[in-house]
């Protein structure tokens, strides 16, 4: 073998063997802790932490985000219906100024979260034309046929403005109820076949 087909593939190999080190760290995933029956941490990679805490009935569910120092930045007060889905929360700031009201649609059919509308709390906005309030921001979700939801669909009804700018966020939904986790998953729609499939 010539020296330099030696040296090509000893490059080769340990380049395979940095990708299969690299590939086998998994990034660092936030933790959840168990503090009763009622409150979950959630402690993040940067030092800051998230605690929900539920009242026993499960109707409210209140989720606190604290900086790396402690301080609290940001107070949601959830309402939950029978089945623990959010029906509405109210969102608050560290100096406990109310800054957005937030409702959630579900689908009748199988209960999914097809919609959330954020109400600015400090100020109203009317809709000239009807009168009734307008919500800042529409957040609308769609889903396949075997139940997985689309990446959300976003309306700012501020003008000149990302949501993440105005909002700091991208969305107020829960993305998993902390109080649920180690469930079975059930399919949303059991009755459901895959896209492109004949019966």
């Amino acid at each position: 073998m010539k020296p330099l087909a030696t040296w090509k593939i000893l490059c080769v190999v340990a380049g395979l063997m940095v990708a299969v080190v690299c590939q086998a760290k998994e990034p660092a995933k936030d933790l959840m802790e168990v503090e009763g029956p009622n409150v979950r941490v959630m402690r993040h990679e940067d030092g800051s932490r998230t605690t929900f805490t539920r009242t026993p009935d499960a109707r409210t569910l209140t989720k606190k985000k604290f900086s790396a120092n402690g301080v609290l930045t940001m107070l949601t007060v959830y309402r939950m219906d029978a089945n623990a889905n959010p029906i509405g929360c109210k969102i608050f700031d560290g100096q406990n100024q109310l800054l957005y009201k937030v409702s959630y649609g579900y689908r009748k059919v199988d209960g999914q979260l097809v919609e959330e509308r954020m109400f600015d709390a400090r100020v109203t906005r009317r809709d000239p034309n009807t009168g009734k309030e307008m919500p800042v921001q529409r957040i609308c979700y769609l889903y396949d046929a075997q139940g997985n939801r689309s990446a959300p669909i976003v309306y700012n009804l501020l003008p000149g403005k990302t949501m993440e700018q105005v909002f700091g966020v991208k969305s107020s939904a829960l993305e998993t109820n902390p109080f649920k986790q180690g469930a079975p998953n059930v399919p949303v729609n059991p009755k459901a076949k895959p896209v492109g499939k004949v019966p």
